[in-house]
């Protein structure tokens, strides 16, 4: 046994979860993804996301390449989402630095880095984390390799998470580098068990885009029998998605990604308070069954939150509904 397994296989006996059910493969990173997660709680007994390693901004983008790892902070983020609040060990991952040499890094990222260096890598990090963590699921990297965006944006080249998302103007075409990366065989598991599969929601290009366009990823999507949902932001995002409807993000996946058209597309109808400079997201039923979906409308929004975001429990009712 190693000095590994010594130190964590005692705190792991208890916390072995046996469920059946639907099984639901979410795919993205980001907020919008743990908010996904949140939702599919509601009625899923297996969950796995599939979580972007694309991202270079905070603390993810310093260990990175400090440690040779898959930047932690999006897979951290859906590993707290899927665990139950108010335990010693969520407080710990949550927990933020404010001061010294470590100041801006999670600890729950240095955790996982720790966990990683430790056993066989960010994959098996996050299993273990999920384990002491009780997590109602799992969170598996998209990749086992730090991946890096690479888009053209009106022309000029935008290399980086951050600088895509920054970029104001249209994608026309994105990539993830280097050119041999693969997606990892848990990845592909998983989106090939899956009953249900569910995109975003969350930043099209640097969240969901970034997951389904690691070779391997998308094939696994349409080679899969299992209803495919494709959940609709409320707003465009600043940077990103100025000026695009429903259907616009829906043919930007596709054309893209190569993913199969959805076979849902949900979205948000009712009240909404938008930021200025953006706009709601608006879904056109007509254009978007032109695109070989349909729509599901319902009243998605959290109405307590400071930013737009998808309330979980009512997007959890729609997904059921779908699934």
């Amino acid at each position: 046994m190693s000095e590994f397994e010594t130190i964590v296989d005692p705190l792991l006996e208890e916390l072995e979860i046996d469920l059946e059910g639907i099984k639901v493969a979410a795919i993205g990173g980001g907020h919008g993804l743990a908010q996904a997660l949140l939702a599919v709680q509601d009625y899923a007994a297996t969950i796995t996301a599939v979580v972007s390693v694309a991202d270079d901004g905070g603390s993810s983008g310093r260990l990175s390449p400090a440690l040779g790892i898959p930047p932690p902070g999006d897979t951290r983020r859906a590993l707290l989402a899927l665990s139950p609040p108010g335990s010693a060990w969520r407080r710990v991952m949550e927990h933020r630095f404010e001061a010294g040499d470590v100041a801006g890094h999670s600890l729950g990222n240095l955790v996982l880095a720790a966990f990683a260096g430790m056993s066989g890598g960010l994959g098996e990090a996050l299993d273990t984390a999920g384990r002491l963590l009780g997590a109602r699921g799992a969170v598996v990297p998209a990749a086992e390799e730090a991946l890096t965006l690479e888009a053209v944006v009106d022309g000029r080249t935008v290399t980086g998470q951050v600088a895509v998302a920054q970029a104001r103007g249209t994608v026309e075409s994105i990539r993830v580098l280097p050119e041999g990366a693969e997606a990892s065989r848990d990845a592909v598991r998983a989106i090939a068990s899956a009953e249900q599969i569910v995109l975003g929601p969350g930043s099209l290009f640097t969240s969901i885009a970034a997951v389904l366009l690691v070779p391997g990823v998308a094939e696994a999507v349409n080679l899969s029998d299992a209803g495919l949902v494709y959940v609709c932001n409320l707003t465009t995002q600043d940077g990103e998605t100025l000026g695009m409807d429903a259907a616009a993000h829906v043919q930007a996946l596709v054309a893209h990604t190569g993913i199969r058209p959805p076979d849902v597309v949900v979205a948000h109808h009712g009240a909404l308070r938008v930021p200025d400079g953006l706009e709601a997201v608006a879904a056109d039923a007509g254009a978007i069954a032109v695109l070989g979906s349909r729509v599901e409308e319902a009243d998605l929004a959290d109405p307590g939150a400071a930013w737009p975001q998808h309330d979980p429990a009512r997007l959890g009712a729609v997904l059921r509904r779908l699934a």
